[in-house]
């Protein structure tokens, strides 16, 4: 039950990551790594690592997207 919560946060998260990209909405990946790291909470609980590490991969590439943007845009 954790991993499909962990999987529909996922989404979730990576549909708003994609608006992210958009330029001048970088500061939408702030939230998007909080809801990410919600996600990878769920994927801790569940048996199954494909939820979590998906959300770690969200996390990162939302991280770089701020670290390119200086954190704002």
């Amino acid at each position: 039950m954790a991993n499909i919560i962990a999987f529909l946060v996922r989404l979730i998260a990576l549909v708003l990551a994609i608006v992210g990209f958009i330029p001048l909405l970088g500061w939408l990946n702030w939230l998007i790594i909080v809801i990410a790291g919600v996600g990878a909470a769920f994927g801790f609980i569940s048996e199954k690592n494909s939820g979590r590490n998906f959300c770690f991969v969200v996390m990162a590439i939302c991280a770089f997207r701020l670290w390119i943007g200086g954190g704002i845009i």
